[in-house]
């Protein structure tokens, strides 16, 4: 299959060959038809399947095909951060560069000058509004935009938006929008909450489930059983001794991140943290100079996993075990991206055994555990069908490669 079997305009084409993509990713082949026939659409694919692409290149194709008139605050995205937003509509310029379609990122945390400038792109009417669900629930509460036609809602990261505490800010959305629209609903996976939402929103929707990825053969996976006391040594005789580029840290919430950053500060490294307290200008300045490689070393919490792209890291450091698989996936599928190598170490205190076990069942992988660095002490044992820790491990959940009760019709 080529992306000329879509039948898409040729300016649309153009732009699409000119981002260097040649042949559809299994989730763009199957949703694509599906987004093109005006039906309700509710897909799991994760970060890195390409399902940006899948919901984009329909909606420009038919933003192209419609009258000035009807082209207006056509279609709005909802996005759980800023950064993905920014990204989106990055990706919305790249493809519709030779077709016309324009598009704005609405989101808070700027200053005068850029609200100004979402204000003006609403005000002329933008065909695609890309937007984080307080800052447009504050300019839908102050009149500054009507959606009355609207044609396409799309929810991207829908289950990071529900983590994020944001399912009423997207009922209240909804109220401002036409009930007669295609909603296209986009997730990394598929709890409960998300089955709720989604039979809140989409009428008769098609269902696709693309199974979780399991993380790429270029990556190379290592993992340390360590004590939360040895951690930072260890971190830092890692991050001295190998020849590592890019490095981003993962750590379990803005406040660990903060406490990381600060320490390895005061033994010297030079890092930088990412989290949601920063002002938008600086986590922009941030991305800018980790992108630029002029800074080597990224600490951030899952917001990462998700929310950036960016080619050439080297190396993940998962210092917290992640609580969930398919973080795991997320984060460490942001090194050995377009067919490079990496690597990706997490560190596994006598607390969070189970959490790795899950993790191996769920990549059907053993991951080699190394040995602590001579001077460093002994090490806890490795015996997850032991190890419980109160109340964080998902004691019900099992994890398969198909979950039942999504999976594509027909």
């Amino acid at each position: 299959m080529t992306f000329q079997d879509f039948n898409f305009d040729e300016k649309l084409l153009e732009g699409l060959y000119s981002m260097g993509y040649s042949k559809p990713t299994p989730i763009q082949a199957q949703a694509i038809p599906l987004i093109q026939t005006n039906k309700d659409l509710i897909a799991c694919a994760q970060t890195g399947t390409g399902k940006t692409t899948a919901f984009l290149l329909p909606i420009i194709d038919k933003i192209i095909k419609l009258p000035d008139e009807k082209r207006r605050l056509n279609t709005l995205i909802i996005s759980p951060t800023r950064e993905l937003a920014t990204q989106i509509d990055n990706q919305v310029e790249g493809l519709g560069y030779f077709t016309g379609v324009s598009s704005i990122s609405i989101y808070g945390g700027g200053d005068g000058n850029a609200w100004n400038q979402q204000k003006k792109a609403l005000e002329e009417g933008a065909d695609i509004i890309i937007a984080t669900p307080g800052r447009l629930i504050a300019i839908l509460q102050m009149g500054a935009i009507n959606f009355s036609h609207l044609q396409h809602l799309i929810l991207d990261e829908a289950d990071r938006m529900l983590d994020m505490g944001f399912f009423d800010d997207i009922i209240k959305i909804i109220k401002y929008i036409p009930a007669k629209r295609q909603t296209l609903m986009f997730s990394a996976t598929m709890p409960p909450k998300i089955r709720k939402l989604a039979h809140s929103i989409l009428v008769n929707p098609e269902q696709l489930n693309i199974s979780i990825s399991k993380p790429s053969e270029g990556i190379l996976q290592q993992a340390y059983l360590v004590y939360d006391t040895q951690k930072i040594k260890l971190l830092t005789h890692i991050l001295k001794e190998g020849n590592y580029g890019s490095v981003i840290i993962f750590a379990s919430t803005k406040e660990s991140v903060k406490k990381l950053d600060q320490e390895l500060h005061r033994i010297g490294m030079k890092t930088k943290a990412f989290h949601s307290d920063l002002e938008q200008k600086e986590r922009e300045e941030i991305m800018r100079e980790f992108k630029s490689k002029t800074l080597q070393i990224l600490i951030g919490t899952d917001i990462l996993s998700r929310g950036i792209d960016v080619e050439g890291i080297s190396l993940v450091v998962n210092f917290n075990t992640p609580h969930d698989p398919e973080d795991y996936v997320h984060r460490i599928g942001r090194t050995a991206r377009a067919e490079t190598t990496g690597t990706a170490i997490t560190f596994i205190n006598d607390k969070d055994q189970r959490k790795f076990a899950a993790i191996e069942e769920l990549i059907e992988k053993e991951i080699p555990k190394l040995s602590l660095p001579a001077g460093m002490g002994d090490a806890p044992n490795y015996q997850p069908e032991k190890r419980v820790s109160s109340g964080d491990f998902h004691k019900k959940k099992t994890y398969h490669k198909k979950k039942p009760g999504f999976v594509k019709k027909g």
